[in-house]
């Protein structure tokens, strides 16, 4: 199927993929018809999906069904009176039944906004007010359905109610009842243009309400280069990405890319995360691909890997937050196998990433992905030299990459302030070594001036985090008259330490941190607490802790 979109699909070098990386995209592209329904031609008892539950159920879906199951949607749905440009809300946790929603409403031109089963109903009014969401599909969770029941009444906007699996709640249709009586799907006979609207995301950001970030309808080719040149997947391949489907995760590492380079996605429905499950997992069925964000790893490592056969895994990779140094040296001693670092935004696919023809560098995030035409900048939007940090921009004045947002939806002030004079400020802060290799440094806003010194909090945060007292931890600036800021450090410990002295700790801690990184950095101020305040998406929110 890759061969459809590229002409070339082997590359030796970041150089040659440069050079020699195109994507033939068609006219009026549509993911569902133009890759799910053409495997399922040539292809259609091919495995698309391997999904398993915390429960023990397992099933496998082909091509074949999965066209019949989008087909049925996209019918049961136009039927419901969903139609094309119409906003639908997507809440189904892990449940297979997204794959079918998602791409049923691809059919029909509708917008899909995947949102997490943690929304509240203040969260949920937001959302459908700013949205004007049309209809809501809900996994069958007392607690998110009544969540959605109680933001109706100041929720207008939101017409029709279905249910992924059994409820007795009045006014839900059943998504099952309706694929089964659903007419035969008839396409429309126009879908959908390259640049319409196809998917939208709330950002989580960590200050102010949700931005809506919209993507058109070529966005999935952008992640040919996730999935194949930072998943390294091929047709061979078992691939398992940790995300909720309500999360933009999951579009990059669960469906669009795995599915154009013909990956079986792996599926792992749970309701909380236990490490021993996940690997053996992963080792009863062979997974070869797997991806997650570095908290997943920190809680790997401190099992007993030789436990498991993980023989049969051939690729790692990482993204959402910076991975530390300290994982990525205890993963690869225990499994041989080195995490592969990238960065990106909802706003975009994978920016920065450690390609497989690359060696990866603990704590880097890999070099920049040649289809967009990325700087680093400082303040007065000069390009920063080697070892200066920078702001991490995209030009776009030569062409508009695919998989690049489209702005913030109905918010053109807003889209202003980040997207003008063709270049996107991302807002994130990295730093570029004398061999091309990218290092995050935080948001713009967490960079820290300490005594004419620009310190980011990660490398700060990843040399307390080594230390075993400490389970999580947030450094923020704190305002100082003789050095302008100071380091602080917000720190949640081992269960191991909750009786302990604490100000020979906050000494241990400090002088742990001047071992590991430059002693200029250490926190001057240290404060234990019980959790960090977050993000639904689990971000720090620095900036609640700044206000303390």
């Amino acid at each position: 199927m890759i061969n459809k979109f590229l002409n070339q699909t082997t590359f030796n070098s970041t150089e040659d993929f440069s050079e020699n990386y195109r994507v033939n995209v068609p006219d009026n592209f549509n993911f569902a018809y133009d890759v799910v329904d053409e495997w399922a031609k040539i292809a259609p008892y091919k495995i698309a999906i391997c999904w398993v539950n915390d429960k023990g159920e397992h099933k496998r879906i082909n091509y074949k069904e999965l066209k019949e199951r989008s087909d049925q949607a996209a019918s049961f749905f136009m039927q419901e009176g969903i139609n094309k440009g119409d906003m639908v809300m997507l809440i189904l946790k892990r449940r297979y039944q997204f794959w079918f929603a998602i791409l049923g409403l691809h059919k029909i031109g509708a917008i899909a906004i995947p949102a997490t089963h943690l929304l509240t109903k203040k969260d949920i009014i937001y959302r459908s007010n700013a949205a004007n969401i049309k209809a809501i599909i809900a996994v069958d969770d007392d607690l998110v359905l009544s969540h959605v029941d109680e933001s109706l009444i100041e929720s207008p906007s939101v017409e029709i109610k279905i249910c992924c699996g059994e409820t007795d709640k009045k006014g839900w249709s059943s998504f099952e009842e309706g694929l089964i009586n659903a007419p035969k799907f008839v396409r429309p006979a126009h879908v959908n243009n390259n640049d319409d609207i196809m998917l939208l995301y709330f950002t989580s950001g960590t200050t102010g309400e949700p931005k809506m970030v919209i993507h058109n309808f070529v966005y999935p080719l952008g992640h040919i280069v996730t999935a194949k040149y930072w998943h390294n997947l091929h047709e061979d391949s078992l691939h398992l990405t940790v995300a909720d489907t309500g999360w933009g995760k999951a579009v990059w590492g669960k469906l669009y890319g795995q599915m154009i380079v013909g990956a079986e996605i792996m599926v792992y429905d749970h309701e909380r995360f236990v490490p021993e499950e996940m690997l053996q997992l992963m080792a009863d069925y062979k997974v070869t691909s797997f991806c997650a964000p570095p908290t997943v790893y920190r809680f790997l490592i401190k099992e007993d890997l030789s436990k498991y056969d993980l023989s049969s895994l051939e690729y790692v990779t990482t993204a959402g937050e910076a991975l530390n140094p300290s994982v990525f040296d205890e993963f690869q001693n225990a499994t041989g196998l080195m995490i592969r670092e990238a960065f990106g935004q909802t706003e975009t696919t994978a920016t920065i990433i450690t390609f497989p023809w690359m060696k990866p560098v603990p704590g880097s995030m890999g070099v920049p992905n040649p289809t967009y035409d990325m700087d680093l900048i400082d303040s007065d939007g000069r390009s920063v030299e080697d070892g200066e940090t920078g702001e991490v921009v995209f030009r776009t004045n030569k062409s508009i990459p695919l998989g690049l947002f489209m702005g913030y939806y109905k918010d053109e002030e807003l889209t202003r302030s980040v997207y003008s004079n063709n270049i996107y400020r991302t807002g994130d802060m990295a730093w570029r070594d004398q061999d091309g290799y990218y290092w995050f440094e935080g948001r713009s806003d967490d960079v820290i001036k300490s005594s004419g010194y620009r310190i980011g909090p990660f490398e700060v945060e990843s040399a307390i985090l080594t230390h075993p007292a400490v389970v999580e931890c947030a450094i923020t600036g704190v305002p100082d008259e003789i050095r302008g800021q100071i380091i602080k450090a917000t720190v949640v410990l081992n269960g191991n330490y909750k009786n302990f002295d604490k100000e020979a700790l906050i000494k241990e801690l400090q002088d742990h941190t001047k071992k590991i990184t430059a002693p200029y950095k250490y926190p001057r101020i240290i404060e234990f607490v019980d959790a960090l305040p977050k993000t639904i998406s689990g971000k720090i929110k620095r900036a609640e802790i700044r206000k303390k």
